[in-house]
């Protein structure tokens, strides 16, 4: 199985257009580089490729990595289909970028299919322009492409800001367990995770390689970077659905206790300083086992 990580920042990307904090002021220096938003590709055997997120940065990850580029045929397309992980404006609007495809397929869970087809109706637009099939994944409910299969299962309720009027549900983010069906090797992929279940806890069960939330290292990190008036939760990271990698609750403690797998953090906001090679805070994730992977990077699973 080949996994390629497209982008590993949060939304917005980093650096941020609007942000000049100190770590984006630091974009493009040695050992800082620019990172798009985040998304990977699979493909079992390097000439179907499945999309797992489709960020607004869509278009220049594509032409960026070789195996996704049209061809051989004129209007040929490696890419088959798209799983979302969340109905986040960062992990779906690229998918307008794919409008001109004649036939793709998406998955994703109830809640965000209903946020697609009413409140942000992606949906209907992209349909209108192609046969697109758009398919709502039960939890721990199976997903079969070529040479994979992949499991999907809740992992939080938190919804997007425009669709905070939609009713609660537990699928509003989900993470994905793929599995190659040839080797047995398994990858889970979870950029947004609100708090390490037991439900979650079970999903990593025989997991190679966990490609998992990074957003925040400390749970405090946001307070003082926006320049805003302070308002209820601001600076947490928590309630914005992220758990924080440090802190005796947080994902670098639970990595120490699963020796044997591989961690990769993504989806790092632009004022985390494992953006940063020569941080300190970089240093404690890779003697914990971690790693930090540029964007483009190609794993074999």
């Amino acid at each position: 199985m080949r996994v390629r990580l497209l982008g590993t920042a949060a939304g917005g990307g980093f650096p941020q257009w609007n942000c000049a904090c100190s770590m984006c002021q630091r974009a493009g220096s040695p050992g800082v580089p620019p990172r798009s938003q985040d998304g990977i590709a699979v493909s079992a055997d390097n000439s179907g490729w499945y999309l797992f997120n489709a960020s607004p940065d869509l278009r220049a990850q594509i032409l960026a990595t070789p195996a996704l580029r049209a061809g051989p045929g004129p209007r040929d397309t490696p890419i088959r289909g798209i799983l979302l992980t969340d109905a986040e404006l960062d992990h779906t609007l690229g998918l307008v970028t794919l409008r001109e495809a004649a036939d793709l397929r998406v998955w994703t869970s109830a809640p965000v299919l209903d946020a697609l087809s009413s409140v942000f109706p992606l949906c209907g637009m992209l349909t209108s322009y192609a046969d697109w099939s758009w398919t709502a994944v039960r939890d721990r409910g199976s997903i079969k492409l070529p040479g994979l299969r992949v499991t999907m299962a809740a992992v939080s309720g938190k919804r997007p800001r425009y669709a905070a009027g939609e009713p609660a549900a537990p699928g509003w983010v989900v993470a994905y367990r793929i599995e190659d069906e040839a080797s047995g090797a398994r990858l889970v992929y979870a950029p947004c995770l609100a708090e390490w279940s037991p439900a979650f806890d079970e999903l990593l069960t025989g997991a190679n390689v966990v490609i998992l939330d990074g957003t925040f290292y400390s749970a405090d990190e946001l307070a003082g970077h926006t320049g805003r008036p302070a308002t209820p939760g601001a600076g947490v990271s928590t309630p914005m659905g992220h758990l924080p990698i440090a802190g005796p609750d947080g994902s670098l403690h639970k990595i120490s206790e699963r020796p044997g797998t591989r961690w990769i953090y993504t989806h790092l906001n632009n004022t985390n300083p494992l953006l940063a090679a020569d941080s300190p805070q970089r240093g404690r994730v890779i003697a914990a086992g971690a790693a930090v992977l540029d964007d483009g990077t190609e794993l074999r699973v």
